[in-house]
């Protein structure tokens, strides 16, 4: 298995096609976007399942950009074969979230300090029972250093990593902000934050708010959350240096 490359799901024949440092939006479309408005240098290297995934130059430094699809078993397919099988050495999710806290507005940016879920993906991946799993290998500080250098508001806090987008119960994502304290929702970190912790590998998210549980009227458009987070997606670049 150490040798399947291509993979099921990533068309590089390859490892050096693919830097050792990944963005991954969860949008294949928002990866084009990076790719094309940030990168140097462009090449892509999948197109598998239309996953778009792209290798350039930021400022001289070799890094790509690839889509993950929408929750932690798509992710996790993805962050597993770029780690395992072509050496990727750090991933970071540049994505949205649903803001639970009424401190946070529409394009506010969290660097999430810890990912919680109320899952079984860990325990079917690996028989983890831990709800809780932090960033790995020190990737979140330079995000921060990098917002800072940019002079770019951040906020921190942990992250509910769901599996589920529309819940039948509409008071359950409230229950879960005061449970577990968290700020906003999303579905990825946490699997992307334990398939590193597995690899000894270094995982982050930086994530931008497209809508809000408690103002679900005011939210971002698709075409919004492709192309508008520029901000984010530069925090990310300037943290790789």
């Amino acid at each position: 298995m150490k040798n399947l490359i291509p993979t099921p799901h990533i068309g590089a024949k390859e490892r050096t096609e693919i830097a050792p440092i990944v963005l991954m939006p969860g949008d294949p479309l928002r990866a084009k976007y990076i790719a094309e408005k940030f990168l140097e240098n462009l090449k892509p290297f999948n197109r598998v399942r239309g996953m778009f995934g792209f290798t350039g130059e930021y400022k001289g430094q070799k890094v790509s950009v690839m889509g993950s699809g929408m929750g932690m078993p798509s992710i996790g397919i993805y962050a597993y074969e770029l780690y395992n099988f072509y050496g990727v050495q750090n991933i970071i999710r540049v994505g949205s979230c649903g803001a639970y806290s009424k401190d946070l507005n529409l394009r506010d940016i969290i660097i999430p300090s810890l990912a919680y879920t109320d899952s079984n993906y860990g325990k079917v991946l690996c028989g983890s029972s831990n709800r809780y799993i932090y960033p790995q290998l020190k990737l979140r500080p330079k995000l921060i250093g990098a917002a800072h250098k940019l002079n770019i508001r951040v906020g921190g806090g942990t992250i509910h990593s769901s599996d589920v987008f529309y819940h039948s119960d509409p008071g359950y994502y409230r229950r879960i902000h005061d449970q577990e304290k968290c700020v906003a929702v999303e579905m990825e970190s946490y699997a992307l934050f334990l398939i590193a912790k597995n690899a000894n590998k270094g995982a982050a998210s930086i994530l931008t708010v497209s809508d809000r549980l408690f103002d679900l009227e005011n939210s971002l458009s698709s075409k919004e959350r492709e192309q508008s987070f520029d901000e984010m997606v530069k925090i990310a670049l300037e943290s790789i240096g």
